[in-house]
C-alpha cells in the first residue's frame, strides 16, 4: 500500500473514531437527562420532549441542570475525540441524609487503542485513581441503523427501570462522575472524587451498544431498603 493510502487510510480512521466518540458523548448527555426524570430527581413539568433515537426523549428545561450538564459535555466531548474517557458515572444522592442511593456507570472501552494507559478519576467536584481497561478487539462494521437500535433498547432499559428500583424518598440531588486518563487536561473547577459508591447495594447488569471504534456498558446500583 502506498503512503498516501495509508494516510488517506488513517485519516479516515480518524474520522470514525471522532463521529464515534461524539455519538458516545450525546447519548451520555441523554442518559443524563432520561436518568433524572425517569427517577424523579426533578418535576417531570421541568422537562421537554425532543425526538432523538427515534424515540421520544425528556430533557430538562431548569437552568441551573442545564449549565451543569452543558459544563459536563463540553469537556466531556474533548476527551472523547483524544480518547481519554473510560467511564462516566450519575449518582443520585438523598438531600436529607447524603447518602448515595443510586449510581449509573457507563464503562467505556475503545477499540484499537495503541497503548494502555493509566486512568484516573475526574468529577465536577472530585477525583480518584483507579485501573485502566485492557484493549478489547475491534468490533465489527455497523451501520447507523444497527447502532440506534441498540441504543434504543438501552433507553427502554433505563425506563423499564422504575419497575424494580426502589422509589427515592424525599428530596434528592445528582452529581456526575468522569474517569480520565492520568495525563488529561482538566479544568480549574473540576476536583478530586471518591467513587461515591452504593454501599451494600444490589447491582443490575443493562444492556450494551457499540460502535466501530467504542462500546458502553451499563450498570445500575442501587441502596435495598432496610
Amino acid at each position: 500500500m502506498s503512503n498516501d493510502q495509508e494516510k488517506d487510510k488513517s485519516k479516515l480512521h480518524k474520522l470514525k473514531l471522532k463521529g464515534s466518540a461524539k455519538l458516545i458523548a450525546e447519548f451520555f448527555q441523554y442518559s443524563i437527562n432520561t436518568i433524572l426524570f425517569q427517577r424523579g430527581v426533578y418535576p417531570a413539568e421541568d422537562f421537554t420532549a425532543v425526538k432523538k433515537y427515534g424515540l421520544t426523549m425528556l430533557v430538562s428545561s431548569d437552568d441551573q441542570v442545564k449549565a451543569y450538564i452543558k459544563k459536563i459535555m463540553s469537556q466531556l466531548d474533548k476527551w472523547m475525540v483524544h480518547g481519554k474517557i473510560s467511564k462516566l458515572v450519575v449518582v443520585i444522592t438523598s438531600k436529607d441524609t447524603g447518602e448515595h442511593v443510586e449510581r449509573w456507570q457507563f464503562d467505556v472501552q475503545i477499540f484499537n487503542r495503541s497503548s494502555k494507559k493509566a486512568s484516573a478519576k475526574k468529577a465536577t467536584d472530585k477525583e480518584n485513581a483507579v485501573p485502566g481497561n485492557d484493549t478489547p478487539a475491534p468490533a465489527p462494521e455497523k451501520t447507523d441503523a444497527e447502532i440506534q437500535a441498540e441504543i434504543q433498547s438501552i433507553f427502554r432499559q433505563i425506563t423499564a427501570s422504575v419497575t424494580f428500583l426502589p422509589q427515592l424518598e424525599g428530596d434528592c440531588t445528582f452529581n456526575v462522575l468522569v474517569y480520565a486518563d492520568a495525563d488529561s487536561d482538566v479544568p480549574m473547577e473540576w476536583g478530586d472524587s471518591d467513587a461515591k459508591e452504593i454501599k451494600n447495594g444490589e447491582k443490575v447488569q443493562l444492556r450494551s451498544f457499540s460502535t466501530t471504534n467504542h462500546r458502553v456498558d451499563t450498570l445500575v446500583s442501587y441502596r435495598v431498603g432496610d
